[in-house]
């Protein structure tokens, strides 16, 4: 007590009495603001009175004990600057607004409580999961956001282009870069684009990710991902970030163990962390959310199940009664939707399962062929709240193999050479897997839609900020 500090920060709220103010200041480090009581004696006082919400200080003043309700300490104010002024149209008062206004908003919803905890517990993630690849022997790796190859085989990507519009968005472009380049006597269709090739914003940085890992051992990813889809959904987003791990002389079960071993560290450390935040979702976004975090770093370990018992799972439960499943019809190839996974985290084994081996017909053409020819060895971490947070495999490190299945699924091998080149030449078992940081962020938060777990959403029909 009566330390003379310098507090700097946003109003939230003022109520002025006769002979004093009260003024919530919140720097934007934690939920809860400091309480400033300015006399009317201070010089500054007029500087006060012209005070709205939303409007930046830089306030010099005395803590002391507070006789208010809901805080020990207060400040009490002997100067008070306006360092920028706010009119009193700010949009963010001191009421609850829906999410849909927020994400109108998306430049200042930072500013308020909801928002600015999603974005420190999301900043406390990210420094998580360096601490813990640090600590496990892994390198952080800067995979390329433009590149000429589609991880998935058959994913929708944005095209990077320098053409003008006309050529480069019609359906036909590649016939007219084609015929242009003819009239000069070249044969390349993308002769006149910057790359001299098709480039794209990248999907994946998992393929760069295993060159690394076949030389380094054991690396890791974090960065922006890409993708064309049109979905409209509380699950997607066109600009996302991903974090991708890839193992050098790994398996499917070591994948499993360190995919395990990633979520208790980062879910523990935000709970260690950010406990004023997790109890703030817990009050106002989701009930369960600290309970749900704190079950699932005390279990031993994540159930596991293969896909084919998890099919037949599923098949016993919608037969009980098919009409309260949207997607009842379940059978061995079946792509799992969000409420069938949701029903194995939450009903069937009532915490996160990973289920592994599924068919080779659903699953990317660098998965690992399973001796019975029918699956591939892949996994999806599923947990409650959310259905599917992770997605991995071993990857097919025999060269013959892999060249097979790349003319299956119709990827021009000449095209993935060099990927083709880690099986020539020295090619190990490796292993890896792809967890979406802004689903990490719902799962821990407790947030709902994708589009709230990021600072600047992007999906179809919306880029703004």
């Amino acid at each position: 007590m009566g330390q003379i500090v310098l507090l700097q920060g946003w109003v939230r709220t003022i109520r002025s009495q006769k002979t004093f103010s009260f003024v919530e200041v919140n720097d934007g480090s934690s939920l809860s603001g400091m309480q400033v009581v300015c006399p009317c004696e201070i010089s500054t006082y007029n500087v006060v009175q012209d005070l709205n919400t939303g409007a930046a200080v830089s306030v010099v003043g005395e803590v002391v004990e507070s006789k208010g309700k809901g805080q020990t300490i207060e400040v009490r104010a002997s100067s008070v600057e306006l360092v920028g002024a706010c009119p009193n149209t700010y949009p963010l008062q001191k009421k609850r607004h829906s999410l849909e206004f927020m994400r109108s908003i998306a430049h200042l919803r930072p500013r308020s409580n909801l928002f600015g905890a999603v974005s420190r517990v999301r900043s406390a993630l990210a420094q998580a999961t360096h601490a813990f690849f640090a600590a496990q022997g892994f390198a952080y790796v800067q995979t390329p956001i433009l590149t000429a190859s589609d991880c998935e085989g058959a994913g929708e990507m944005f095209r990077v282009t320098t053409l003008d519009s006309a050529a480069a968005t019609t359906s036909t472009d590649e016939d007219k870069l084609a015929s242009k380049a003819t009239e000069r006597g070249e044969i390349r269709p993308y002769a006149d684009d910057f790359f001299g090739r098709a480039a794209f914003l990248t999907v994946s940085g998992q393929l760069s990710a295993e060159a690394y890992a076949c030389a380094l051992g054991d690396v890791y990813t974090f960065g922006p991902t890409f993708r064309a889809e049109d979905s409209n959904t509380a699950r997607h987003l066109a600009e996302f970030w991903m974090i991708e791990p890839e193992m050098a002389f790994a398996d499917l079960t070591a994948n499993m163990d360190n995919a395990e071993a990633f979520v208790k560290y980062v879910v523990r450390h935000v709970l260690e962390h950010c406990a004023q935040e997790i109890n703030f979702f817990s009050a106002f976004v989701d009930d369960d959310v600290k309970g749900r975090l704190q079950r699932l770093v005390s279990e031993d370990g994540f159930a596991r199940v293969s896909y084919t018992d998890a099919i037949a799972l599923l098949q016993e439960e919608i037969a009980k009664d098919p009409s309260k499943w949207e997607y009842p019809d379940v059978v061995f190839g079946t792509d799992l939707a969000t409420e069938h996974e949701r029903w194995l985290a939450e009903t069937n084994f009532g915490t996160a399962v990973f289920v592994h081996d599924y068919p080779k017909e659903i699953k990317a053409f660098y998965m690992r062929d399973n001796d019975d020819g029918k699956t591939v060895a892949a996994m999806d971490l599923l947990v409650p709240g959310i259905g599917e947070l992770i997605g991995g495999s071993q990857r097919e490190e025999r060269l013959d193999v892999l060249q097979h299945k790349m003319v299956e699924t119709g990827l021009s091998v000449d095209d993935y050479w060099w990927y083709l080149d880690l099986r020539r030449y020295g090619t190990v078992p490796h292993a890896g897997y792809g967890l979406g940081f802004e689903r990490l962020v719902c799962y821990v938060t407790g947030v709902a839609n994708i589009r709230d777990a990021i600072a600047f959403p992007r999906y179809p029909g919306s880029c703004e900020f």
